[in-house]
């Protein structure tokens, strides 16, 4: 990989030491412009000559600076922050680094208390010349998200808890929806975890499930059973007639899908269902 051209904030950068100085270790890019990676940040293993992958934003004074540490979001990304303070400008926001991130007032949807958690959007003032978070995230997300298909796995970010489900950023870019109807084990707002896609509604938002649609959602409650009889000594403290919520808590399957899974076990040989639970056969 080439070193930068030029050095580029928000993102990693791929840089050259090329000198010390009192305050750290002096990077450049191939155009020789230079970048201070302070010196908590430096290693035994670097110095003049040693090319580093860095991430870059401003310090306290503005001052383009390195850092070796990665931030939870770099330029034109979401994560969810959690509000450390606030002041009658904007909040600030914990996003991995020393410094934290500014969410100036005018780009929240409501004022953001301490404590909160919220989806962030990382973005460039061309004003101030810093990167700012952005809580009012509606238009940043990707509205054309037509090459999803139905049942299709994605990754998921889960940033909002509402009265019909869990918000989801979906693979980074979408905006989705886990219905509270298709969760079956807790949830928690921050959490990342896999999906499926169950249908792109006109509006480019994407409704998602928990469990694959079909045979494919039967085997893999399946080998969810199997992994747990393995690693709790053979025996699962659960049958067909089981509590649906006690199934959700240990497997995080609806009662449908676990009696399909146990079908397809026992059919199998793999398993044995007695009325104390349910056992992983011997081979």
């Amino acid at each position: 990989m080439n070193i930068n051209e030029y050095p580029e904030l928000g993102k990693i950068n791929r840089l050259k030491a090329v000198r010390e100085s009192d305050h750290g270790l002096i990077f450049a890019s191939s155009k020789e412009k230079e970048v201070l990676l302070p010196r908590r940040y430096v290693t035994e293993n670097m110095g003049p000559g040693s090319v580093e992958e860095l991430f870059l934003y401003t310090d306290s004074e503005d001052r383009l600076v390195a850092t070796t540490l990665r931030p939870f979001a770099m330029l034109g990304e979401f994560a969810v922050m959690e509000v450390v303070d606030t002041t009658p400008h904007g909040a600030f926001v914990y996003w991995g680094l020393p410094k934290d991130l500014f969410v100036p007032a005018a780009l929240q949807r409501r004022a953001m208390k301490k404590g909160e958690k919220h989806l962030i959007y990382v973005d460039y003032d061309e004003r101030s010349h810093r990167l700012v978070g952005v809580q009012k995230v509606e238009r940043r997300f990707d509205r054309q998200p037509q090459r999803l298909k139905r049942n299709e796995e994605v990754d998921l970010l889960l940033f909002d808890r509402t009265e019909l489900g869990f918000k989801a950023l979906v693979n980074g870019r979408y905006e989705g929806l886990v219905f509270h109807s298709e969760v079956f084990s807790e949830l928690q707002v921050g959490e990342r975890c896999r999906g499926y896609v169950k249908k792109v509604r006109d509006d480019g938002k994407i409704d998602i499930l928990m469990r694959p649609i079909g045979k494919k959602s039967d085997d893999l409650a399946a080998e969810r059973i199997v992994e747990y009889l393995k690693n709790n000594r053979g025996v699962i403290p659960l049958v067909y007639k089981s509590d649906p919520e006690r199934i959700g808590e240990l497997l995080g399957l609806s009662r449908k899908n676990f009696k399909r899974a146990l079908t397809l076990l026992v059919k199998k040989g793999v398993i044995e269902v007695k009325e104390n639970g349910t056992f992983l056969r011997l081979k």
